[in-house]
């Protein structure tokens, strides 16, 4: 039986396992699909067991999907372009490291019918999947994308990847049209200590978190008259592409499958 890993400190919301096995029963693919909670010094060896087979292939969370890309032989344009992987697949010999966060963010905007082109973004947190949503968002013709974080050197960081980017002092809010929280801040029902009310009414609040389903980001969004979206779709979609990297198939995605991340 071939064995699925999703890594990364903390692990334990991760809803991976969930839908990953639920997709493979369907497919009737003898597989399993485990998560593991790894500290930094354990990294080469878990992914030295992906080039052993003794894992199959590999999903990359917080904080390691930069940390894991010296360990890899090869990434995708993706990946190389946001220096950010979150699938690992073994090809040809080969341990190469995508990106399917990009396809991801991309997918879930777009079933929101929500029109980017000339729209101002914030965003905030400056870790993690953030290289992937700006990666994504450029390809959709807004008009500018700001970047907000509690270590501003954070943020500065990014300029490297992207230099277009604007970078703003965490506190000072202005108009935006969409606010995407891309801080782990929600997780434990943390709130964010930031006055939204100067964003203005009738924009998107969108939070990569999707366990919990609404955050007190979003839950403050809603009050102040905007539309909210939490992460799960995005989470769906790219554990649809790394499904279909990993197996060749392209696994089914509808209200099953959203109610099954609603009913955990």
């Amino acid at each position: 039986m071939k064995k699925y890993l999703v890594i990364g400190n903390p692990i334990s919301h991760s809803l991976s396992p969930k839908l990953h096995n639920y997709w493979l029963k369907q497919n009737n693919i003898n597989a399993v699909y485990d998560k593991i909670k790894l500290e930094e010094k354990e990294i080469e060896a878990t992914i030295h067991d992906i080039k052993k087979q003794k894992i199959a292939g590999c999903n990359v969370t917080v904080p390691f999907k930069k940390k894991v890309i010296p360990f890899l032989d090869k990434l995708s344009i993706q990946a190389e372009q946001t220096q950010s992987v979150n699938t690992i697949i073994f090809e040809n010999g080969k341990l190469v490291g995508h990106n399917t966060d990009t396809f991801g963010f991309d997918k879930a905007i777009k079933s929101l019918n929500f029109n980017m082109k000339g729209k101002k973004i914030l965003i905030l947190g400056a870790g993690g999947v953030v290289p992937s949503i700006v990666f994504a968002i450029k390809k959709m013709g807004v008009s500018e994308i700001t970047i907000s974080n509690r270590t501003k050197q954070k943020a500065e960081n990014l300029k490297v990847l992207f230099q277009e980017l604007n970078i703003l002092e965490w506190g000072n809010l202005k108009n935006f049209d969409v606010v995407i929280n891309a801080t782990s801040l929600g997780l434990n029902n943390e709130k964010i200590n930031l006055d939204f009310s100067k964003v203005g009414k009738n924009k998107l609040f969108y939070d990569v978190i999707y366990n919990p389903t609404e955050t007190n980001f979003l839950k403050e969004g809603k009050q102040l008259g905007n539309i909210t979206e939490n992460g799960a779709s995005m989470f769906i979609y790219q554990a649809f592409e790394a499904f279909k990297l990993w197996h060749g198939i392209e696994p089914e995605v509808n209200f099953e499958t959203l109610k099954l991340l609603k009913n955990d």
